[in-house]
């Protein structure tokens, strides 16, 4: 019911930035909760930072704070994942998730395609 497709993945060297868009389609957006996962090859797949619906709430994983920013401008339907000074170990596909915003604890029912970013020199 919830239609995301990420962008703005690519090649960057390490301490460059890259900023990632996932666009919403199919439900109310600013009823949803919007989170930004990880995996690297061979890895766990991972929560690297989460929106709430007004953009009052965020939390980033402890391997990005103070570089990572989670945005979501609700007009446009689109979540945002500012990325600065990435590090190689950055290295993953990234996928945008949704989840209706009272479910606090619950998982991801909603997922994009998700859109590969390499940092390497």
């Amino acid at each position: 019911q919830v239609q995301l497709v990420e962008s703005g993945g690519g090649l960057v060297q390490p301490g460059g930035s890259l900023r990632l868009s996932c666009a919403a389609s199919g439900r109310t957006f600013s009823d949803y909760t919007m989170g930004w996962f990880r995996q690297a090859p061979g890895k766990e797949r991972e929560l690297v930072a989460a929106i709430k619906w007004n953009g009052a709430n965020t939390n980033y994983a402890d391997s990005v704070k103070g570089r990572f920013t989670i945005s979501r401008d609700n007009a446009k339907n689109t979540v945002y994942l500012q990325m600065n000074s990435l590090k190689p170990e950055d290295t993953a596909v990234y996928y945008c998730a949704a989840k209706y915003y009272t479910n606090s604890a619950g998982t991801y029912p909603y997922w994009g395609q998700g859109t590969q970013v390499t940092v390497s020199s």
